[in-house]
């Protein structure tokens, strides 16, 4: 956010999130339909425990990214095991990282979603090797597909296509369009 506006806060709400993921899907719904959904619903619960004086003049922005691999959707890793079976299922592989993000004021709301396409490097022992000294740090347990791409992750990737910054979590350049349109931002 610091690239788009000095001028922000951070405040999250608990929203059932695989609840919301589930009925998308049962109702025939896609992962971009999940990840709309999901930054709507985050969007929202923000919005709405916001003091009545303080909603007429916020913008609130929720935002939710997935990685999709074939017909999964990968989520958070709940251990190494997860971790190192999600990490092989993207080897050698492109996949599709997925935000939803919606954009949301009293009188405003425009959801969408960004998709960036990242190729996995091939598993061999080399892969192998990075993909066990990553399982042992901290950072694949609270990442979607169990990694991140702006640290110790990056080693595992071989190409983007698209948006960097959506592989972080934030597609920076679209909600600066976004939020532009509203005279928010430098």
């Amino acid at each position: 956010m610091r690239l788009i506006t000095p001028n922000f806060e951070i405040r999250s709400e608990d929203v059932n999130e695989r609840a919301i993921e589930a009925n998308v899907l049962a109702g025939g719904g896609t992962p971009d339909n999940v990840q709309r959904e999901l930054a709507r619903a985050k969007a929202s619960a923000v919005f709405a425990s916001l003091p009545i004086n303080e909603r007429n003049e916020s913008i609130v922005i929720g935002a939710d990214t997935c990685v999709v691999c074939g017909d999964a959707i990968l989520g958070k890793p709940a251990d190494k095991d997860e971790a190192r079976k999600m990490l092989h299922m993207l080897c050698g592989k492109t996949h599709e990282v997925i935000t939803g993000v919606c954009v949301k004021s009293p009188s405003f709301e425009q959801v969408f979603t960004e998709v960036t396409k990242v190729k996995f490097g091939v598993l061999d022992s080399f892969q192998e090797e990075l993909i066990e000294r990553y399982i042992n740090t901290d950072e694949p347990y609270d990442k979607a597909g169990a990694y991140g791409i702006q640290n110790g992750g990056a080693l595992l990737v071989d190409t983007v296509e698209g948006d960097y910054f959506n592989v972080v979590g934030l597609p920076v350049r679209r909600l600066s369009m976004v939020l532009g349109h509203l005279h928010i931002g430098y």
